[in-house]
């Protein structure tokens, strides 16, 4: 499916997934936390279909049961004792349920990252911030793209060995060792020659000079204009929400939180519409699109 959000101005773009990412690492409410977490796979799976879904069965599902279990490993606070481990210390129910959370968590970041990514491209990055932090947005810029380029890369060199002979899945220890070690000088290579010849090429094109002007194919309308609007309503309504403990969820000692009623309930709904806020775009435009073809 087209990702109608994706064409939003990088502003709107990047303040979304600003207030979405905060308030997966403030609100630790399991309800919060599981609606951040479902509408980040449902946009992911949205906009392209079965690698997200492979992609959240890989990483994030092994990353949430790693982290619930590690921490009652680790952290054996709580009142609630279930069984005692073989060396004397106590499992409890909190640091279980917190060690989910935090799983739930890390997850949740991972997922709506793996979007930003997707999103904000390094011409929407240098836009938003070369003017204010020339280098430091250059060099952010060429972070976030440098992994799928070293991936790209890191296949082609790959093949060129595997053709010559040099396969690091055949042959005796030492000579895969040998090969991946070949391979891996090749790429430390290619990246520190990439890495000067992106400086000497924005160098050369004055960035970051005072005065410079800068091409650019983005434009603030009135659409963008409607959506930074909603944005700062739910960011002044969350942050409300937060002072007022709506979300308020407590593990330690022993769980205690607020109860569900018709207030913090409020609060929840409107932070399930900030984030399924690019899944509503793009069912609507869908639906724009299907009517557009039935008419003709």
């Amino acid at each position: 499916m087209r990702d109608v959000f994706k064409n939003y101005h990088p502003l709107v773009n990047f303040l979304y997934f600003a207030l979405v990412l905060a308030f997966a690492v403030v609100l630790r409410h399991p309800l919060a936390q599981c609606v951040c977490l479902a509408c980040g796979i449902a946009y992911s799976i949205q906009c392209e279909g079965r690698k997200a879904t492979m992609f959240s069965l890989k990483f994030c599902l092994p990353l949430l049961l790693l982290t619930a279990f590690m921490n009652p490993a680790f952290s054996h606070a709580g009142v609630t004792i279930l069984l005692y481990f073989p060396t004397g210390n106590p499992l409890t129910l909190e640091s279980i349920l917190y060690g989910v959370s935090s799983g739930i968590m890390m997850a949740s970041v991972l997922v709506w990252f793996t979007s930003f990514n997707r999103v904000i491209t390094s011409d929407k990055f240098i836009y938003l911030f070369g003017r204010v932090i020339p280098a430091l947005s250059l060099v952010l810029s060429m972070t976030l793209r440098f992994v799928p380029k070293f991936k790209a890369q890191f296949a082609a060199v790959t093949d060129a060995q595997r053709s010559v002979g040099r396969d690091v899945s055949t042959g005796s220890v030492w000579r895969r060792t040998k090969t991946a070690v070949t391979i891996l000088s090749i790429m430390v290579t290619w990246s520190l020659e990439n890495a000067i010849e992106t400086a000497d090429s924005m160098r050369s094109r004055g960035y970051g000079l005072p005065g410079r002007s800068a091409f650019s194919i983005y434009r603030f309308d009135d659409r963008d204009q409607a959506a930074l609007v909603w944005l700062g309503f739910c960011a002044v309504f969350l942050v409300c929400g937060t002072m007022v403990e709506a979300f308020g969820f407590r593990y330690y000692p022993s769980i205690r939180y607020q109860s569900l009623d018709a207030v913090t309930l409020s609060f929840h709904l409107v932070y399930l519409l900030l984030c399924g806020t690019p899944i509503f775009l793009n069912c609507l435009e869908n639906r724009k699109w299907k009517a557009i073809r039935s008419a003709m």
